[in-house]
């Protein structure tokens, strides 16, 4: 009776001794497994720190060469603040109410504006992760909001009328290729009196703020590209004699 006992002994290690190997390969096999998704994990965020720090970088470099521009002596009072520009005092309007600009502050937009310009075709920022620069008027708290905030619309309005319409006699005007990348890249914007500064006559302002594409943006813009600008049908609606649909005041 013993011999039996341990032949079927006998042929039950083989078994078992498989299983254990198999559970050893599954144990491998799903080590490796891990060890690939982590890798591939880190190798995405590692990327997307990399152009993250790109991005910040390049934006970091714009700004400090639009830094450079504003400190030259003619465009003295204007400041760079984080991815603004305040014209500070230069580009405060006189009084309340009012959404003309006068002729100093015309020639220091139709200066500055060119040079800004420049710096965002040249640049990687301007080239690769430039969105809009976005003109801001304000207003002071004096008065309702509503008309606050038509008023506010209508400075930073005046601001690209003056920008794009044919100059008066002696001053500086704006080549087209500055006019078209004005028109397309550049958007109205207004506030109302939703941020006021210390005093009511420096609430009455004009600003430059520049946005940028996250990375997000970008990778959908490469995914789908927009259509090509008809430049034809820019040029013909940029006409430099139209008048400024604003009523003056």
């Amino acid at each position: 009776m013993s011999t039996p006992r341990r032949g079927r002994e006998e042929g039950e290690k083989p078994f078992w001794i498989s299983f254990s190997d198999l559970m050893s390969a599954l144990m491998v096999l799903f080590l490796v497994a891990m060890s690939v998704a982590l890798l591939a994990v880190t190798k995405k965020v590692s990327e997307e720190e990399r152009e993250d720090k790109q991005r910040a970088e390049a934006i970091a470099s714009l700004m400090e060469e639009i830094q450079k521009v504003v400190s030259h002596k003619e465009f003295e009072g204007v400041r760079v603040i984080g991815n603004t520009i305040d014209f500070g005092p230069r580009g405060r309007f006189e009084r309340e109410g009012q959404n003309v600009l006068s002729a100093p502050q015309r020639a220091l937009l139709r200066q500055f504006t060119p040079r800004l310009l420049e710096r965002l075709r040249s640049s990687d920022a301007g080239k690769h992760w430039f969105k809009r620069a976005v003109v801001e008027g304000y207003a002071s708290q004096s008065g309702k909001y509503l008309f606050n905030l038509n008023l506010s619309l209508e400075r930073s309005e005046r601001v690209l009328c003056e920008l794009l319409r044919q100059p008066l006699d002696g001053e500086p005007g704006l080549s087209q290729t500055d006019r078209e990348l004005i028109a397309t890249k550049f958007f109205v914007g207004g506030a109302s009196f939703n941020s006021l500064r210390s005093t009511a006559d420096d609430s009455r302002r004009i600003e430059f703020k520049l946005e940028f594409k996250t990375r997000q943006e970008r990778r959908e813009e490469r995914a789908s590209p927009q259509a090509p600008l008809n430049e034809r049908a820019l040029a013909d609606a940029l006409d430099p004699r139209e008048r400024c649909p604003i009523f003056d005041r």
